[in-house]
């Protein structure tokens, strides 16, 4: 196993945007229609759309000892077990820490700036990880430091793979792995051409 490959032999790529990094502690961003059994310390929601923010799976996941974090417009579908970030800013919990930055997208109407949606940057067993959410390459980025990015490449939504493929470097990444492709827009030849067009190494990972 190389190095880089080591960076994420704990996450496993759940489809669409969902992850779970399972280590010391066990985190998921965007749990949507999976397959994963294992339950939660920690369930990070980016923002409202049904793609990101599935009741069901968030039940199936938690203890009642579970975090979930996600921006102000998921108090509506979470209510009180809800613990409420902005882009920006930080918490800690259930023993993680977890920083939110912002997301959206420029020129697009899919996710504007105001809307509130969040990528995070999170920290287990030392590893930073960034999951972009659904954005664009925007200008916030470049505060990001992180080890392992996950970027969505597959389009219209979000960046396609040219795109894309800026962000690792521009976070100081020493990994990256290709999100949101597979389901509703994009496929496995995104993901490819992002890896092709990095800088850094990347890991394509299988859907499990």
């Amino acid at each position: 196993m190389s190095d880089s490959e080591a960076l994420v032999r704990n996450v496993r790529w759940l489809g669409h945007a969902s992850i779970v990094v399972r280590g010391s502690k066990t985190v998921y961003v965007d749990p949507w229609e999976v397959s994963a059994a294992d339950p939660a310390d920690v369930i990070l929601v980016t923002h409202d759309h049904f793609d990101h923010l599935s009741l069901p799976d968030v039940e199936r996941l938690s203890r009642p000892d579970t975090s979930v974090v996600g921006p102000a417009m998921c108090r509506k579908a979470l209510g009180k077990r809800l613990t409420a970030i902005e882009p920006g800013g930080a918490v800690t919990v259930s023993g993680v820490p977890v920083e939110a930055v912002r997301a959206y997208n420029p020129k697009k109407q899919f996710h504007p700036k105001d809307y509130g949606g969040v990528g995070y940057v999170f920290t287990v067993d030392g590893v930073r990880y960034y999951h972009c959410g659904d954005t664009d390459r925007i200008p916030e980025m470049e505060a990001v430091r992180a080890d392992v990015v996950f970027v969505p490449v597959g389009g219209k939504y979000t960046m396609d793979a040219e795109e894309a493929a800026e962000v690792p470097s521009l976070v100081g990444a020493k990994l990256a792995v290709p999100l949101h492709f597979g389901k509703i827009v994009g496929d496995v030849a995104d993901a490819k051409k992002f890896a092709r067009l990095c800088k850094i190494p990347v890991v394509v990972l299988e859907r499990s």
